[in-house]
């Protein structure tokens, strides 16, 4: 689309030190006298001002140049700069997108893939919201970046798409109030507070008479107070019901009572002194066991009445959710349970989140057509793996290298996630055709080896401690930034075209 504003900056530093630079035209926008965009240099990006004086330009960090009537100021992508184009540009800086929104979370590991994410909802998907800014503990670990950096990536990213529509940043799968009040410090507007160890599973190994025996150390009164309210008559959910019975009452008081507790202890110390609007999502999914009904329905309820707000939550569904296939169970099973859920976050008004959603390709239907566009998804590693596609088509030498790699390594990687990859049915690493390597990104058991060791490829080293991959990994994806926005573009409308189907 052509852009007058980017035109004349283009004249404008026709003769200057930037002048066999390339223009990105949707960051071009203009404040005061001031037009400021984004600009690449032999793959390199950087952030330009254009003046007549140097006003807007001394919030910012970077060299000066004067070329006529003209101050050209030169920036790199500094934190520095970030905040202070954040500052200057609010649409560049995360916010919370609330109770009522389908948004998903894009997960960019990389700090590339936002990009891509943003032209096919600019495309095709304006009305979902992105959390762009989404990383685990783990994954800062794995990738040795930080909150900081993964933010300001996705501020890079919004200016130069020119992206008006909002973003938000998630601190994802937090535990304790140190990292949370970090993450909000930074100006993150989502906390997915992760409970898995608060959680009691032991529970789920006592017979029922140790079980009714330790529901009982309770109060009287406190049982009482449980069982009028949930025992007897089966709980409305619009035009469906959730009975309980005393069994599931105990087990869900004695499996979730500490979990509630810390819920209401982080909320309370963390989320509302925050005072800005915040995405306050509770995840209690990371368990072996998936979360019944009943389980999801007592663990909100008690939050609600102890006055926690939130926006989302994250139970854990039936069947698999691994990373980077397609869901793995009984499909009628799963619209039976997921129906009840998505009545119950109707019933509290908050959204259900769908956690490891990349690729459950054969469930998104059920659950875009369930939630009736108020959801959040949320994805991750797959951007990695289409990254991946990426190299098998451009640098296949290099993925025979990665793959190689990670087959080596993939016990150490495993130790980090769930997966039930059958390594027998691995082609042998070697000299696999362009043919086979691509089918390395399609096949389930390829697709998870590949997936989780990501952190291992990308930190591996030689004995003279320069990296084996990633140098040349960031290089290519540097070099293609266009071809892998388009690999990416095409990936995510596989996913927003049955979720956001009337």
């Amino acid at each position: 689309m052509y852009n007058p504003l980017a035109q004349s900056a283009q004249e404008k530093i026709a003769s200057s030190s930037l002048a066999n630079t390339c223009i990105y035209p949707a960051s071009v926008c203009q404040v005061e006298d001031t037009l400021i965009f984004l600009v690449n240099q032999n793959y390199k990006k950087l952030l330009v001002l254009l003046s007549p004086t140097d006003g807007v330009s001394k919030k910012f960090t970077g060299t000066i140049e004067e070329k006529g009537d003209d101050f050209i100021t030169t920036c790199p992508l500094t934190t520095e700069n970030a905040d202070a184009l954040r500052a200057l540009l609010p649409f560049t800086a995360p916010v919370a997108f609330g109770r009522q929104a389908f948004s998903i979370g894009l997960g960019d590991r990389l700090g590339r893939a936002s990009v891509g994410h943003l032209r096919i909802l600019k495309e095709a998907f304006p009305m979902v919201k992105p959390v762009l800014a989404q990383q685990s503990m783990r994954e800062l670990v794995l990738t040795n970046r930080t909150y900081q950096d993964v933010l300001d990536s996705a501020t890079w990213a919004v200016f130069q798409e020119g992206w008006r529509g909002g973003f938000g940043a998630d601190g994802d799968h937090l535990k304790n109030l140190e990292d949370i009040l970090d993450a909000l410090k930074l100006g993150y507007s989502m906390i997915t507070l992760d409970c898995s160890d608060e959680i009691e599973n032991s529970i789920n190994l006592l017979s029922q008479e140790e079980l009714i025996e330790s529901y009982e150390a309770f109060s009287q009164d406190q049982r009482n107070a449980w069982e009028a309210e949930y025992l007897g008559t089966p709980i409305k959910l619009g035009e469906k019901n959730l009975p309980f019975d005393r069994l599931e009452l105990a087990k869900n008081v004695l499996i979730y009572g500490k979990a509630i507790d810390h819920v209401k202890k982080i909320y309370q110390e963390a989320i509302i002194p925050c005072k800005r609007a915040i995405d306050f999502e509770l995840s209690i999914d990371e368990t072996p066991t998936p979360t019944t009904p009943q389980a999801h329905y007592f663990v909100t309820n008690e939050l609600k009445k102890q006055n926690v707000d939130l926006t989302s939550v994250a139970p854990r569904f039936c069947g698999e959710f691994q990373k980077g296939i397609d869901y793995i169970g009984d499909i009628s099973q799963f619209e039976k349970e997921f129906t009840l859920h998505a009545a119950i976050a109707d019933h509290f008004g908050y959204r259900l989140s769908i956690h490891s959603g990349s690729d459950k390709f054969s469930v998104f239907p059920i659950i875009g057509k369930e939630t009736n566009g108020r959801v959040h998804v949320k994805t991750a590693g797959t951007n990695w793996l289409e990254a991946l596609r990426l190299v098998a088509k451009k640098s296949p030498e290099l993925l025979q290298e990665m793959y190689t790699y990670a087959l080596e390594n993939f016990d150490e990687a495993r130790k980090l996630y769930h997966v039930t990859t059958d390594l027998s049915l691995l082609p042998t690493p070697g000299n696999l055709s362009p043919e086979e390597l691509e089918k390395l990104l399609v096949e389930n058991d390829t697709r998870q080896v590949l997936h989780i060791t990501y952190g291992i490829l990308l930190n591996a080293k030689n004995p003279e401690g320069s990296f084996l991959f990633k140098d040349r990994f960031f290089d290519l994806l540097d070099r293609e930034e266009d071809a892998y926005a388009d690999i990416l573009k095409s990936h995510f409308h596989n996913h927003l075209a049955p979720l956001t189907k009337k």
